[in-house]
């Protein structure tokens, strides 16, 4: 059996000192990546986290001394930093749709738009077809009553 040299030893060290330094420049260069496009979530104060904003504690809905307005996006839990602030203050606790540059976790806002969700009162839903509970096709015209039809689509906490 050999024995290792001090300097095989050292070199070996190095060279994983190296590698490890080239793995977080690569980390760090890829958070800091910049992207246009549209994040859709709900206008929350900074000085609530993301759990709390998942539980759409009421803590996230009042403004905080030093706290500035943020995204939350339940899709993936994460928490935005927006700015600038004047676009979304008329927004706090309203669901939206930002759109504008990411870079690292904030978002430079160019404009934002309320999500509407569902339909209006009185407007007709559109064409569509579904498997049910049981693997059946379903659509609009199979679903409808004498009275109507009410559909509603219930999105577990845990999906």
């Amino acid at each position: 059996m050999r024995a290792c040299s001090s300097d095989s030893v050292v070199k070996r060290f190095a060279l994983a000192v190296v590698a490890l330094c080239c793995a977080a420049a690569l980390a760090s260069g890829q958070s800091s990546t910049t992207s246009i496009g549209a994040w859709s979530g709900t206008i929350v104060y900074s000085s609530c986290n993301a759990d709390e904003a998942f539980a759409e504690s009421p803590e996230c809905m009042r403004s905080a001394p030093g706290a500035k307005l943020s995204l939350y996006d339940d899709t993936n839990r994460v928490m935005y930093d927006l700015e600038p602030q004047e676009k979304v203050t008329a927004h706090p606790g309203e669901s939206v749709t930002v759109h504008g540059t990411l870079e690292g976790d904030a978002i430079r806002v160019t404009s934002v738009e309320l999500m509407s969700i569902g339909l209006a009162v009185g407007q007709k839903a559109p064409a569509f077809s579904a498997h049910d509970q049981f693997g059946h096709v379903q659509t609009l015209d199979s679903l409808k009553g004498a009275n109507g039809t009410v559909l509603l689509f219930f999105r577990s906490a845990d999906w």
